[in-house]
């Protein structure tokens, strides 16, 4: 049933919509209610569907905007109802077996494994007002006296290796555009906007980056390729501003998710420091 779980909540929202059942089918799924079991919902050839089901694709439909009524429970219930109906048939097909199946079925349970993990993770490791307060306090701290914020307008550069980074320096060097370059040559995925990543303070982005970014004048490029995990990266400065900060109330979400990803990458690091990864 897991599979089905699954498949379910890749599909709801699309079924959700466009529902192909008939209205006599309704009626024949209520007419066979009597019987099941104290916690179902519904059965279909006798897979059951828990009201726990039921009550996780509500909350489903609820956070994508959808009110919560005795019409939206018994439209959850329907599209459970299909999907069952579908991937019954896909398996008298005999389609459960094949690969492409099979792979999507391993994909689907191993990213919904990974995100059990990390919110488990997460709800053992809660982050606390005192640990957003730390946070902010600390960063007002960096401020120096003036108290201000400094922001960073970048663009960057992403290559594989550093061979292909020095390759982009030597030609940025001669005169070629920066913007030009990062759309024929950058990996990172803004290079359709010329490698403009935005306004950004220096703790948003890697050490290695921002120790480099600090120390460049407005226009000038990091004087070498730079390291991170992703790959090798050139930077621009573009611009820089001062800005007064936020008050803590205006920053506590922000610092909540900053420290989350935080918590999440090192659990993540530690987790690759303990394991073999091969890549060819």
């Amino acid at each position: 049933m897991s599979s089905v779980i699954m498949l379910f909540q890749s599909k709801f929202s699309a079924l959700l919509a466009a529902s192909f059942l008939s209205v006599a089918l309704i009626g024949a799924a209520h007419a066979q209610q009597s019987g099941l079991p104290i916690n179902a919902a519904a059965s279909v050839n006798g897979a059951i569907i828990t009201n726990d089901m039921v009550e996780q694709g509500i909350k489903m439909a609820i956070s994508q905007g959808q009110k919560d009524s005795p019409e939206l429970r018994q439209a959850v219930v329907q599209k459970y109802i299909e999907v069952l109906l579908l991937s019954q048939r896909a398996e008298r097909d005999g389609l459960a077996n094949s690969e492409k199946a099979n792979t999507q079925l391993m994909l689907i349970r191993q990213n919904y494994l990974a995100d059990l993990e990390l919110s488990t993770f997460m709800a053992q490791n809660p982050i606390s007002d005192a640990d957003i307060q730390a946070e902010y306090n600390k960063e007002i701290a960096s401020l120096g006296p003036q108290g201000m914020l400094v922001e960073y307008k970048v663009s960057d550069i992403a290559t594989a290796s550093e061979a292909d980074a020095q390759a982009v320096l030597g030609r940025l060097k001669k005169g070629e555009p920066f913007d030009k370059l990062a759309k024929s040559v950058s990996l990172a995925p803004n290079r359709v906007q010329g490698g403009a990543v935005g306004w950004v303070q220096a703790g948003q982005l890697p050490p290695q980056i921002s120790a480099a970014l600090v120390n460049l004048s407005k226009g000038q490029v990091s004087q070498a390729p730079i390291q991170v995990q992703q790959g090798w990266y050139l930077v621009k400065l573009e611009d820089k501003r001062s800005t007064k900060p936020p008050t803590f109330d205006q920053a506590k979400a922000a610092i909540r998710n900053a420290i989350a990803q935080r918590k999440q990458f090192e659990f993540l690091s530690q987790i690759a420091k303990e394991s073999k990864i091969i890549i060819q």
